[in-house]
């Protein structure tokens, strides 16, 4: 299988602003080389570095009426949560915590950014942006926490002018990464302990693929094939070849499958996993250990039946004396697809276009609702999208076993409500404090060690991958 890279984490508070031609130390801690100097510009405002105009323009445009009637400095709480899962989903997983961090730290506008919102704001509104930081506070569920319908996710607090900016950027990271992470979550639990491979880069965009092969090792996978991954997160990498590298060990003779088996070998060592589907399955295989022996690493097959198929191979691999060379599958797999795959001889699954589209829920539907002004509760009541106003805080309640029981949300200025004789945890954590963020928030393997956690903690129904209610009931009192 050829799995290379170690396990990475996110780490502390991001930098200072660099100059160019300073190397830039990223949140997973790598780092690299900062563009050529231009003159009277930092490097956050750079298109590709900078943030600040990965939103939309109402947000910009209530900052200018805000400013001009003088209520853009209220104090202001605003929270991001979801009303419902998505439909058939029985929990979610928060992902994105990480990158949203890091992506706020760029949140500024340089003069490249203003000219582009010049056309349309006047000069007040233009001359604030350019000094804009966000100096407010920010409390949310750690990444890889399960969330339930109504679970007050992340609490933005600031000046109503600084935390109104924040809503596309905040929200399109979130559903993003909690989609993706939910459904990897999902196939993760339908794989029960096996080797899990994240492969679907070509079937996203180019960065959100990078996002999917995060969000996906929290999840629980084990590896990713997107190199970006592996270098900007520590994500381990796996790869081996595809069907053109056998079908280019062609001659005028024909097929050369040998052939293609016996470079890779040589290239890669005879722990490797050839790919034995791209002509006849029962011959790639037999080839395939006749030219690496009984200690090859692993035979993948991408095609076919592919349950009938391990069974099949299985039996072959034992009779050749490839007792221990494993079968990796792949090929359309999803979370049910895994499932039916369970009782089968399968060693490791290979997920690619069903974990990069959320496996047909590519957005977890948070919204990001102001619910308090200078201590005033504020709610929307519009049908259908009602929210619940005033600043909260969340804990969950669970039997003595770790079996969750229920979320409680209540006043954030209000003691936490009696537990009765279930175990209390307090969810929200400091994220940011005074727009700068917080010391020691988890690493991307602790999020892996979370996500497993809360997992178990499920009542067993909410592993169950037929459609049904949240498996954990959110209470708001106060």
């Amino acid at each position: 299988m050829n799995i290379v890279g170690q396990n990475g984490q996110d780490a502390g508070a991001g930098p200072p602003t660099p100059r160019y031609g300073d190397p830039v130390t990223t949140h997973s801690g790598s780092t690299t080389a900062a563009p050529a100097a231009i003159a009277g510009s930092a490097l956050w405002s750079q298109p590709g570095t900078s943030t600040a105009l990965l939103t939309d323009q109402y947000e910009l445009t209530m900052l200018s009426a805000a400013l001009a009637d003088g209520s853009a400095h209220r104090r202001c709480s605003f929270e991001a949560f979801a009303r419902r899962l998505p439909d058939g989903r029985r929990y979610g997983v928060v992902g994105g915590i990480g990158r949203l961090l890091d992506a706020l730290d760029r949140f500024r506008f340089g003069e490249p950014e203003l000219a582009v919102v010049s056309k349309f704001l006047d000069d007040r509104t233009v001359d604030w942006l350019r000094e804009y930081r966000f100096t407010g506070d920010i409390d949310g569920y750690r990444e890889g926490e399960l969330y339930f319908p109504g679970s007050p996710i992340l609490s933005v607090r600031g000046t109503f002018a600084e935390c109104v900016l924040l809503e596309t950027l905040l929200l399109s990271i979130l559903n993003h990464d909690s989609a993706i992470l939910s459904a990897a979550t999902r196939m993760v639990s339908a794989a029960a302990g096996r080797t899990m491979i994240e492969m679907g880069s070509r079937r996203a965009h180019e960065e959100s693929a990078v996002a999917c092969s995060r969000a996906a090792y929290l999840a629980g996978f084990t590896a990713t094939s997107n190199l970006e991954a592996v270098r900007r997160y520590g994500v381990p990498g796996a790869g081996t070849s595809a069907h053109a590298f056998t079908l280019l060990h062609t001659t005028a003779d024909g097929p050369d499958e040998a052939s293609a088996f016996r470079a890779q070998v040589e290239a890669l060592g005879v722990g490797t996993t050839l790919l034995v589907d791209t002509y006849d399955i029962t011959e790639g295989v037999k080839t395939a250990i006749a030219v690496a022996g009984p200690e090859l690493g692993g035979v993948r097959i991408d095609s076919g039946d592919l349950g009938v198929w391990a069974r099949q191979v299985r039996r072959q691999l034992d009779d050749l004396g490839a007792v221990n060379t494993r079968i990796v599958v792949s090929g359309d797999l999803d979370e049910y697809a895994i499932a039916a795959l369970r009782a089968e001889p399968v060693d490791t699954y290979g997920v690619g276009t069903a974990l990069v589209t959320g496996s047909g829920a590519p957005t977890a539907g948070m919204v990001y609702k102001l619910v308090e002004v200078d201590g005033l509760p504020v709610a929307k009541r519009s049908s259908h999208k009602v929210s619940r106003g005033g600043t909260k805080r969340a804990v969950r309640l669970a039997r003595p076993t770790g079996t969750i029981v229920e979320e409680v949300a209540y006043p954030a200025d209000s003691e936490a409500p009696d537990a009765g004789d279930l175990t209390c945890r307090e969810l929200m954590i400091p994220l940011v404090r005074g727009g700068v963020r917080a010391d020691g928030l988890p690493t991307l393997a602790e999020g892996r060690d979370l996500v497993a956690h809360g997992l178990v903690s499920l009542p067993w129904e909410g592993l169950k991958l037929s459609r049904g209610e949240a498996a954990v009931p959110t209470r708001f009192v106060g």
